[in-house]
């Protein structure tokens, strides 16, 4: 089950959706394209699981998808996928909402098969990652595409972070304002000192990372320091887990031991 205390992830994206605009979008619509090697997803059903503030949903409705399911365990994080569908899609039948938990195998078994199955920086948030990541298998056509991000184990690193988050979840709102300034200080900060020694002008670095993915620099940090639970995976625990169920792992993008999220792009064998 989820753990009792949990970031209020929805709030994060309830505030996200006001910076949200047509860069933003087309950002996200460019990253599906890269990742999947595609130009559009005509024809394909998408499955998008924790769908957050909902951008990845409508960016696969933007890029032709036949059918967009999006659900998430957060009902504030539903709203903003449902806002999102009516300022973009208000009456496509294509798309459904919905509010569902990946640790419910009753609910997922009602899903079926998907062409696509997305699931960027969430499994890891469930308090049960491995059942999560479990739970999901059956919901991959044969010969489907499933693509997850998982955050990097570290060896030292991730007890401290998970004690932080820990510490933020169940703060006060001194306590978390305290947290946000420090460690957001610190990622920025970093970041200056990084560029500096590589000569580099920090400016940069912030056009690029300003619409990756189509996020937002300040509420991905939030993000981060606050989202709790917390669970870590190397990526060869991740590859051999899903190679032992039938899946090919086509892409990898790693963070060579920093706390980001790793990237997997597996197909289903089609035989």
């Amino acid at each position: 089950m989820e753990s009792d205390a949990r970031f209020e992830f929805g709030k994060n994206w309830s505030r996200y959706l006001s910076v949200l605009n047509d860069d933003r979008i087309a950002a996200a619509e460019d990253s599906l394209k890269e990742i999947f090697d595609v130009n559009t997803l005509e024809g394909k059903t998408f499955l998008d699981i924790g769908s957050g503030s909902g951008l990845f949903s409508l960016a696969a409705m933007r890029l032709g998808a036949a059918k967009v399911h999006s659900f998430d365990y957060d009902p504030e994080s539903v709203a903003c996928t449902k806002k999102l569908k009516r300022i973009y899609f208000k009456d496509a039948h294509s798309w459904s909402i919905e509010e569902g938990s990946v640790l419910d195998r009753n609910y997922l078994s009602k899903l079926g098969g998907w062409d696509v199955v997305y699931s960027y920086g969430v499994l890891h948030h469930t308090g049960a990652m491995w059942q999560a990541l479990e739970n999901i298998v059956p919901l991959v056509k044969r010969g489907g595409k499933l693509y997850i991000a998982i955050y990097n184990k570290q060896r030292f690193m991730t007890p401290v972070w998970t004690k932080i988050k820990k510490s933020y979840v169940k703060g006060n709102s001194i306590t978390r304002f305290w947290l946000l300034v420090i460690f957001i200080s610190y990622f920025v900060l970093r970041g200056v000192i990084v560029d500096m020694i590589r000569m580099r002008n920090p400016l940069l670095r912030y056009k690029e990372k300003k619409f990756q993915r189509g996020m937002s620099m300040f509420y991905d940090y939030i993000d981060w320091i606050g989202g709790y639970p917390f669970e870590t995976a190397r990526p060869e625990e991740i590859f051999v887990f899903y190679r032992k169920r039938g899946f090919i792992l086509e892409k990898l993008t790693t963070y060579y031991g920093g706390f980001g999220n790793n990237e997997y792009l597996f197909s289903q064998n089609a035989d």
